[in-house]
């Protein structure tokens, strides 16, 4: 049988963990499988239609004996109709029997799974003291962010930078229960210097941070470009100035604009892509050594962490009696 879960029903699952606790160990755990052989996440193949890019993201992990497809589509032309530019649907199947066991709605998935990725970073790679949350943007991912990182870090104050008053406005509302001091500025440059931690969280083109702009003992969480090799946030500057960490290596390599257009400008090398936050989770590879380092972790995005999140929302689903089961082999 087979459990259909739409996207309110993704939101009643998650609505009693707002820090999405739960959601970050999941996470973490498959990170350290990742590195340690016990999960598999091959590199996303592209394909391209009439300028959409619909991507497959596989995943297996032993861990939950279970295997998943996310079939992400990124279609600029939406925006001009008032759609979203992303939609994305989740397959779960055994990985025991090839069972079918859910179809799961991508949106609110992607980003609470990507908030706690990014708090999964903070935790190991900002520093401890660390009290300033920057925002390069102020939509949904902001604020999913926000919620999961006040708990790894004692953040008291928020620096945001966002095109739109409205977004910047929903935002404070969202976070008002968090007893944060929310400052709205007028330039990317001014979240940037303010910032301890910092989250990029916009589908830029062309960068809208700068590496001159990074302080000593900064710490980044690169969110927001969709998985296409023309698109980043940060600039050659920023990623050669940073200890780069990312979520997968070949992954980077194959669609993380800010990893190839900087190996394009020779502002960084294949040397410099070589950690993954895996390896630093699990004790592989360092993480940050000194207050002063500069640390950058690049996230394009994982099936993995999809199929993670899906097996604690099966489970829940399953306890409290949500979703719509179906016999597909019926």
């Amino acid at each position: 049988m087979t459990l259909v879960l739409t996207h309110s029903d993704v939101a009643r699952l998650l609505r009693g963990d707002p820090h999405h606790t739960e959601v970050r160990a999941a996470v973490e755990r498959a990170h350290a499988d990742l590195a340690r052989g016990r999960a598999v996440v091959p590199a996303p193949p592209a394909m391209t239609l009439d300028g959409a890019a619909l991507i497959p993201m596989a995943a297996a992990d032993g861990a939950s004996g279970r295997a998943a497809v996310k079939l992400l589509a990124d279609i600029p032309g939406n925006r001009a109709a008032g759609l979203p530019v992303q939609r994305s649907a989740i397959l779960v199947s055994s990985a025991t029997t090839g069972e079918c066991q859910a179809l799961i709605d991508g949106r609110l998935v992607t980003a609470v799974r990507t908030a706690a990725v990014s708090a999964v970073a903070t935790a190991h790679l900002s520093r401890p003291d660390s009290r300033v949350l920057g925002l390069v943007g102020a939509g949904n991912l902001a604020i999913e962010h926000t919620r999961a990182i006040v708990a790894v870090r004692d953040i008291d104050t928020v620096v945001v930078w966002s095109r739109s008053s409205a977004r910047v406005s929903a935002y404070r509302e969202a976070v008002a229960g968090l007893g944060l001091t929310v400052k709205a500025v007028d330039t990317v440059e001014e979240v940037v210097r303010a910032a301890d931690v910092l989250c990029t969280q916009t589908p830029a083109r062309e960068p809208l941070v700068h590496g001159a702009w990074f302080e000593p003992g900064l710490h980044v969480n690169a969110v927001g470009a969709p998985p296409r090799t023309d698109h980043r946030e940060i600039d050659g500057s920023g990623m050669r100035r940073a200890y780069l960490v990312v979520d997968s290596l070949p992954t980077a390599l194959s669609k993380s604009g800010e990893v190839v257009m900087a190996l394009a400008e020779n502002a960084i090398t294949t040397a410099d892509v070589r950690v993954e936050l895996g390896e630093v989770i699990a004790g592989l590879a360092p993480g940050r050594t000194t207050p002063q380092d500069i640390t950058l972790f690049n996230s394009v995005g994982i099936g993995l962490q999809d199929l993670v999140t899906a097996d604690l929302l099966l489970k829940r689903a399953r306890e409290e009696g949500i979703g719509t089961t179906i016999d597909l082999a019926a």
